[in-house]
């Protein structure tokens, strides 16, 4: 990828509000059967089209044909029973009715590979492929068989490494795995999450990220953020483990966040998404707002190994709100880029 600062989402963007109830996670869908397939495929082409119109360089499917980042793909796993449910407390914040894991966690067919082929004809542009991590899929479950969040973890990373291969082999540039879970279970990440994050990109050629947010704009997410005070140094936690770890790309939240940007020199080495969009506002950032945010990035990463990207996923927001952010966000990374340039 010869393009410097090249844009990026972290991974979800709104639905059409034909094909699901807007500004929801988890939002039911609204057509069956054929017609499903046919609305995701569409849904799927005007993220694609909302992207390129904003000038995004490596586009996403904006996670079209899911309902959850996570849940999604443990839907396709044998061993997990849906209709057995116990209340569990998701990432220490919130509780949840979780599906359980009654036996041996298998994954019988290719969860994403079709959706993700479809993307790879719709441009020419690079993808990015989002799936979960093991540690933050370990945290959405009731594991009733392994009694294990280790060796769960260790089984999900195998599964998602099949996978991952297979996206690989449809031309899917970068695969990321989002692991929320990071910024919570610092001894568990630490001690063995990020071994099996390594585990899930085992004999991948494609470039490999990890995506490290502090949530959705929902207010479990943003309830918790009022409670961790004026500096948020969660990645002085993992970011050392990360920096000596084989995934290529870190994936941060800077945006209206209290992240000191000095925590990047942490993974010093590594290419860095910094997160300059805020999805937990409707607020629509101008260009130079962004544009600082990279600028004091700069100062810790260098500019080749700088994504522009969002916090996190823009799923509960409305699609016109998401694509000024998206535009504001390309805007601002030119005008840093064109300040490189001229420095240079």
């Amino acid at each position: 990828m010869m393009t410097l600062l090249p844009t990026t989402t972290a991974g979800s963007l709104p639905k059409p509000s034909w094909l699901a109830k807007r500004e929801t996670l988890w939002s039911p869908w609204k057509l069956e059967g054929e017609e499903l397939i046919a609305g995701k495929q569409d849904a799927l082409r005007l993220a694609v089209d909302d992207q390129r119109q904003a000038g995004i360089d490596i586009v996403g499917d904006g996670e079209q044909t899911r309902q959850h980042f996570v849940t999604t793909f443990i839907e396709h796993l044998d061993g997990v029973d849906f209709e057995k449910r116990e209340v569990v407390r998701i990432r220490d914040r919130y509780e949840a009715s979780v599906p359980t894991v009654v036996g041996a966690v298998s994954r019988p067919r290719s969860v994403f590979v079709d959706d993700a082929r479809f993307l790879r004809a719709q441009t020419d542009q690079p993808i990015k492929w989002t799936l979960p991590g093991p540690m933050t899929m370990i945290d959405t479950l009731h594991d009733a068989h392994y009694r294990s969040r280790e060796k769960l973890a260790w089984e999900f990373a195998r599964i998602l490494n099949e996978e991952a291969r297979e996206l690989e082999a449809v031309g899917v540039d970068i695969v990321q795995f989002d692991e929320p879970a990071f910024n919570v279970f610092f001894d568990e990440a630490n001690d063995w999450g990020i071994a099996t994050l390594e585990r899930a990109v085992e004999g991948l050629k494609v470039e490999t990220a990890v995506h490290i947010c502090y949530g959705y704009g929902i207010k479990a997410n943003t309830d918790w953020k009022k409670t961790l005070g004026a500096e948020w140094r969660q990645y002085e936690k993992t970011f050392p483990s990360l920096q000596k770890s084989k995934i290529d790309i870190v994936s941060l939240e800077c945006q209206n966040s209290r992240v000191p940007m000095d925590l990047i020199e942490l993974v010093r080495g590594k290419k860095v998404m910094v997160g300059a969009i805020d999805v937990a506002t409707d607020t629509v950032e101008t260009a130079e707002q962004v544009a600082d945010t990279l600028r004091n990035a700069l100062r810790f990463v260098d500019a080749d190994k700088l994504y522009p990207a969002t916090n996190c996923g823009m799923a509960p927001l409305s699609r016109n709100v998401a694509k000024g952010k998206l535009r504001a966000l390309a805007a601002g990374a030119d005008i840093v880029r064109r300040e490189l340039r001229t420095d240079g």
